[in-house]
């Protein structure tokens, strides 16, 4: 109602509306919404892409090198296939390993660091069987781990882990050894839960069975070894090459002016009308030193003045050296 003069009787009409609780509503301006994002802090993202692209790569062949290995020691086929690599909690990562998993704690040295593999029982009591002369795992039931069968799960997981420091000792010079190996993942927290966590799952199949390994590694176990796993690798420097050349083959054909220079030199304004013919400009440069090609206003190399024929040429001597 702003910007109207109301009248005696429309306000006696609005003080008897308000004393019985019948005043027009106002029309309210619709405010601006808040925008809210959803954060999940069970996603830490402390480990770079760079990092995890190479820790991934480094599984790929582990999976290719360790399966040939293995097959051969338990003398039937098995595959191993990376499924994926994610970033969660500590308390996350631990928690999604399956129950009833071995757990297996690996130093790592010389930074006498720790991660963790596990391995599904049936895996363990299938390589078992085929380690004790078994031809095959079909009959083989979930029971208790006997001394026997924690010696032979712990050289299981030693060959496992053997195969796996091949891979990493050529990237940063780390190998893994077994340290302790428990059926019970409540004894294996390494780790505060909210600790970062890289978790690498693998497939494992083993005539028609399928089980899943689990590598976790906290972050301030690959702390001291992170800038090995965060640079370039040669598949990365081959591919920047590739795209070198690809650059350099777009801009090939653009024309671009080049220019032949004596030599340069400063001069006011009216000093430069001031010339006449037959005059000597001296521009403090040797006489033997040449000319200087431009590509633009960017010296690239250098030259000597001469003919080809009925023209000017210059022939060039070296490449001008940029200061770094």
């Amino acid at each position: 109602m702003s910007g109207h003069v109301l009248s005696n009787d429309a306000v006696a009409a609005l003080v008897d509306a308000a004393k019985e609780g019948r005043l027009p509503e106002e029309p309210r301006n619709p405010g601006r919404k808040r925008r809210m994002r959803p954060v999940d802090f069970t996603r830490p993202t402390k480990f770079t892409a760079d990092q995890e692209r190479r820790l991934k790569r480094a599984m790929e062949a582990f999976c290719r090198t360790a399966a040939t290995r293995l097959s051969a020691e338990l003398r039937v086929p098995l595959e191993l296939e990376l499924l994926n690599t994610t970033q969660l909690t500590w308390g996350n990562a631990h928690g999604q390993v399956p129950d009833g998993s071995t757990a297996t704690i690996a130093l790592t040295k010389p930074f006498g660091t720790r991660v963790l593999l596990t391995s599904e029982q049936s895996l363990v009591l299938g390589a078992i069987e085929l380690l004790l002369g078994g031809a095959s795992t079909g009959d083989v039931r979930e029971r208790r781990l006997t001394d026997i069968d924690w010696a032979l799960a712990r050289h299981f997981h030693a060959r496992v882990l053997a195969q796996l420091s091949v891979i990493w000792q050529d990237m940063a010079g780390v190998e893994l050894e077994v340290e302790q190996i428990d059926a019970h993942l409540e004894t294996a927290q390494l780790m505060p839960v909210s600790e970062p966590t890289l978790a690498i799952t693998l497939e494992a199949r083993l005539e028609g069975g399928s089980s899943t390994m689990a590598l976790l590694i906290p972050w301030s176990s690959l702390a001291p070894m992170a800038s090995a796993f965060g640079g370039r690798d040669e598949s990365d420097a081959v591919r920047g090459e590739d795209e070198a050349r690809s650059v350099r083959r777009a801009v090939g054909r653009i024309d671009i002016t080049l220019r032949a220079e004596v030599a340069s030199r400063e001069m006011p304004i009216e000093d430069v009308l001031a010339l006449r013919p037959g005059d000597v400009l001296r521009l403090d440069a040797p006489a033997e030193g040449g000319i200087t090609l431009f590509a633009d206003k960017v010296p690239v190399h250098r030259a000597k003045p001469g003919r080809a024929g009925s023209r000017r040429a210059a022939q060039v001597v070296e490449r001008v050296r940029r200061p770094s």
